[in-house]
């Protein structure tokens, strides 16, 4: 158990809690959300015993471990898959003894040592570690490379993969996708669902968090607030909250202008000052509550280039690479005005590479290239990020691409990215990930570009300004490419899917789902059984024939249980658009007005409904795919 009471932590100036309380039970697994900044790693670095408190008490279950997600790796000449195995600090240890035991002929020791090693799992500890590395997207000769190799992406995932291994009861993992594609994310979703300990996880990816959390704590304005249940109904209990608030808070302002009224009509009246006195203690014992704030800062735009050519941009039969080398081979894309792709593929696969391509960042190979007379590229990376002056302002930024502007023009324009007051005129080098990100989305939105090429835009964004970019991207009318492991974000702002695999860019005919499908069935291509029958490549024709046979009795058993899942998922697809209307509605300010106490009464209500019958209908899609799974299993033995 986890308990904080009454704790107060300060760092320099800033108060991140004041009094707060806190109890997590072991076994659950909590997801930390707040906006960044507001101390969500710090609280992270007191149950690490990094950081002091400064008033109240932190209890903690004694003799457990915990297991964390370093935010950088050291330069060293380690192999990569050693620094994964010296995150089971147990096992190096009787791995340590064993070699003195060895070294010094200790024979009774020595069979004390193995029996240790084989409690721990010793013996398997190689084959866990690299089975953490393939799922994390490493290439399996990555193993043996130097950590100093890496780039800082990887070396990220390296943490990660560091974390996992080792053994432990509390598991602290700060924004662990941030740096993992899609594949990724979706192995370690599956992985933390199995861990058995205590899991606090500090996410801004709403999908990751639905599948993996239990409970959320909302950190905001000193405090600490606990929901039971996924993100999603965080989300309700919030917007119920925020309207009982809204009412109260209407309630007392009444109260205190009733007050204050009587106060200013008889305190001047000897019969009546007791009664004014007693009138303004009451105001002053009076908790003032916060009115309730539902808008978010953020509500920039991506205003759209008035000229547009059409098609803005194709290209034809093109290879894609870096000098000599091809990655992707005879692409064709055309890319017309409205176009909303979303990019799918393996990690590696070349997705960057494409994006890179169609910018000009890189030369095509080969192949014809057509850009429309009005095309408008508006372009986010992490390469923009680093791209931008350190020195410089997010008003310097933007004064030097249109220098006829007027300070409190741009200002009020920084203003929807969340630069308030002097924020525009910081050095951006004071900035975090998340405001560097903003700014790098501020110049794009600035330009008012005809299409967005938008590579992993959601890394670093906290909760609200992942909102806001998907609202500007809903109503952005240009053409859209996005590569991003932020499923909320695809789901909600591409129409159609481009694979990216096997050096090929094809058309996706599916969602999601049905590309953590084609995941599954990649990963089980490569299992070791059907690796060893595509090398048995000297079958005869009745061999093959028989073969074919057997494939076809497979697909008849498979059939029924396909169109069921078939069915399942349409009717996912059908609660998930009724629940993306309801967040519209609910998104709406005035909807918490008195005069719609009904109408949000009703919303609130039908999207619970929406909600219940999503989960259950879920629980049906994921048992049947279970199913289908391990017959496909059974079927390959």
């Amino acid at each position: 158990m986890i308990q904080l009471l009454e704790l107060s932590l300060l760092r320099g100036p800033q108060q991140l809690l004041n009094q707060a309380d806190l109890t997590l039970h072991s076994g659950w697994k909590v997801g930390i959300i707040g906006a960044n900044g507001v101390g969500k790693s710090s609280l992270f670095k007191l149950l690490l015993g990094e950081l002091q408190l400064d008033a109240g008490e932190l209890k903690m279950s004694g003799n457990q471990t915990i297991a964390h997600m370093a935010q950088e790796v050291h330069n060293n000449d380690r192999t990569v898959l050693d620094c994964v195995l010296d995150g089971d600090k147990n096992l190096r240890e009787i791995q340590q003894q064993l070699a003195i035991a060895e070294q010094e002929h200790q024979a009774e020791r020595i069979g004390e040592l193995h029996a240790q090693l084989d409690n721990v799992d010793g013996y398997t500890a190689e084959s866990r570690a690299q089975q953490l590395l393939n799922g994390l997207g490493f290439a399996s000769d990555d193993a043996q490379r130097n950590v100093s190799d890496l780039s800082g992406g990887w070396r990220i995932r390296l943490n990660l993969a560091k974390a996992l291994m080792c053994r432990s009861d509390i598991l602290l993992l700060d924004e662990p996708t941030n740096h993992l594609d899609l594949d990724a994310t979706v192995w370690l979703e599956t992985w933390l669902k199995n861990y058995q300990g205590t899991l606090l996880l500090i996410s801004h990816d709403r999908d990751f968090l639905d599948q993996v959390v239990d409970h959320i704590v909302h950190m905001h304005s000193a405090k600490l607030d606990i929901y039971k249940g996924q993100y999603s109904a965080f989300e309700l209990a919030k917007a119920e909250r925020l309207a009982q608030q809204q009412v109260q808070y209407e309630k007392q302002q009444q109260r205190i202008a009733e007050i204050e009224q009587f106060v200013t009509r008889f305190k001047a009246k000897a019969s009546k000052a007791k009664q004014a006195q007693s009138r303004v203690k009451e105001l002053e014992r009076m908790e003032v509550i916060s009115a309730a704030h539902i808008d978010s800062p953020f509500t920039f735009t991506f205003p759209s280039s008035k000229k547009v050519s059409d098609p803005l941009l194709s290209i034809r039969k093109a290879d894609c690479g870096y000098g000599d080398t091809s990655i992707l081979k005879q692409v064709t894309l055309i890319l017309e005005p409205g176009s909303r792709i979303g990019l799918l593929g393996p990690n590696g696969a070349g997705k960057s590479t494409l994006i890179k391509t169609l910018v000009g960042d890189i030369p095509q190979l080969n192949g014809e290239r057509i850009a429309g007379e009005h095309l408008k590229v508006g372009y986010f990376s992490q390469h923009q990020l680093e791209a931008l002056d350190l020195e410089a302002s997010a008003l310097e930024h933007i004064m030097r691409l249109s220098p006829k502007s007027t300070d409190q023009q741009v200002r009020n324009y920084l203003g929807s990215f969340g630069f308030f007051g002097d924020d525009a005129f910081t050095p951006v080098k004071k900035f975090s990930g998340g405001e560097k990100a903003r700014v790098a989305l501020a110049l794009i939105a600035w330009q008012k570009p005809n299409l967005l090429l938008l590579d992993e835009p959601t890394n670093h964004l906290d909760l609200e300004v992942r909102h806001a970019l998907t609202m500007a991207m809903q109503e952005f009318s240009g053409a859209v490419i996005l590569v991003s492991h932020d499923r909320h974000l695809l789901r909600n702002t591409v129409d159609e899917f481009l694979l990216v695999a096997n050096g090929t860019v094809s058309e996706f005919n599916g969602d999601l789902s049905d590309y953590q499908n084609w995941l599954s069935e990649q990963r089980r291509n490569l299992s070791p059984t059907k690796m060893l029958s595509r090398e048995n490549k000297s079958l005869s024709a009745d061999q093959k024939k028989e073969q074919k046979r057997l494939a076809a009795e497979r697909r008849n058993q498979l059939r029924p249980l396909k169109n069921k899942i078939s069915k399942l998922e349409k009717e996912l697809d059908k609660l998930q658009l009724e629940l993306s209307q309801f967040e519209i509605l609910l998104s709406d300010p005035t909807i918490y007005d008195a005069e719609h106490k009904q109408t949000l009464k009703k919303a609130l209500a039908d999207q619970g409904s929406s909600k219940s019958s999503l989960e259950e209908v879920e629980m049906d899609w994921m048992s049947s795919l279970e199913e289908l799974e391990e017959i496909e299993a059974m079927l390959d033995q």
